[in-house]
């Protein structure tokens, strides 16, 4: 299997990212097979505290049975925003994974993506991650751009590294956050207590997070516009908590459940902007917010009324 390294695994350890590759392997056999030369980073051999940089290639034998790596299409109502002979852009919604692990093999983006295009999707990423050029978390709803092929694939994996596409996000935040304006550039590694978060650390890597307040609701929340010139993993969640407003009902970087029920954080990528593949046209994208988003607002404008 080959796996290439983006911008939301960067300054990973390499035994870290192949046990959350393999949810459900000990860590241990993941360092096992990375000490025996079964893994290799760039064609050599690295140690399993080697940390994972931007660009590098993975190559492994497969860690599991060859039958445990099929991942089945599967009709899932697909909402294309977009789309041409090159790539896609759908609407991922909130509890949907982006693409499946060792545990969850089915309900994901990919199977979604592979009952609609076959074997018409990049396979850059292996078979787990077809069609997959960037992530949204989970519980995070909105634009993803998926390619059809792997030039594509390249030529989007490298919009995303040069930052030359614009991607927005609407949030609501605990608190009332103190500036209308703000620009947060703490840098972000991986949190050394849970391997599952990421935090804000001095020898972490560069983070650029803008923010725009549009909407206050006293001090119980504030409405946010928030456009991200780098792309680290959680970076919107590790950079409102870091200013101690974390995303609403986000209980995985400290936000209390909120008045509102929700399934965790009301966050949602809902613009892109970039450049269409292989043309000079411009694509602009929008999206209205979604059923969670569109809850939590109505309930804190109805109190202000």
């Amino acid at each position: 299997m080959l796996l290439v390294i983006d911008e939301n695994t960067d300054d990973t350890r390499l035994d870290v990212y192949l046990s959350e590759l393999y949810d459900g392997i000990s860590r241990s056999k993941i360092q096992a097979a990375i000490k025996s030369g079964k893994v290799s980073v760039n064609d050599s051999s690295k140690k399993p505290s080697y940390l994972l940089r931007e660009g590098d290639k993975i190559e492994f034998e497969s860690l599991v049975d060859e039958k445990e790596l099929m991942v089945e299409p599967e009709d899932i109502p697909l909402e294309i925003v977009w789309e041409d002979e090159n790539m896609a852009v759908v609407n991922k919604p909130s509890g949907m994974l982006t693409h499946p692990t060792t545990i969850e093999t089915s309900g994901t983006l990919v199977n979604a993506l592979l009952f609609k295009y076959g074997q018409n999707l990049s396979d850059v990423n292996g078979e787990f991650r077809r069609g997959i050029v960037h992530r949204l978390d989970r519980n995070t709803s909105g634009l993803l751009m998926v390619p059809k092929n792997n030039k594509t694939h390249e030529y989007l994996a490298n919009l995303i590294k040069d930052h030359n596409l614009t991607k927005k996000y609407h949030a609501v935040l605990v608190g009332n956050y103190p500036r209308d304006k703000d620009v947060i550039t703490d840098p972000i590694g991986r949190n050394n207590l849970n391997r599952k978060k990421m935090a804000v650390r001095p020898d972490g890597r560069p983070s650029i997070t803008k923010l725009e307040v549009l909407e206050r609701f006293d001090n119980e929340a504030t409405y946010v516009e928030i456009t991200l010139v780098t792309g680290r993993t959680h970076q919107i969640r590790v950079h409102s908590s870091h200013k101690k407003h974390p995303v609403y009902n986000d209980s995985l970087y400290g936000a209390p459940q909120g008045k509102v029920k929700t399934q965790e954080q009301v966050l949602q990528s809902f613009y892109l902007k970039f450049a269409k593949p292989f043309s000079s046209e411009i694509i602009e994208l929008e999206i209205e917010p979604d059923e969670k988003l569109s809850k939590v607002l109505t309930y804190f404008k109805n109190r202000r009324a």
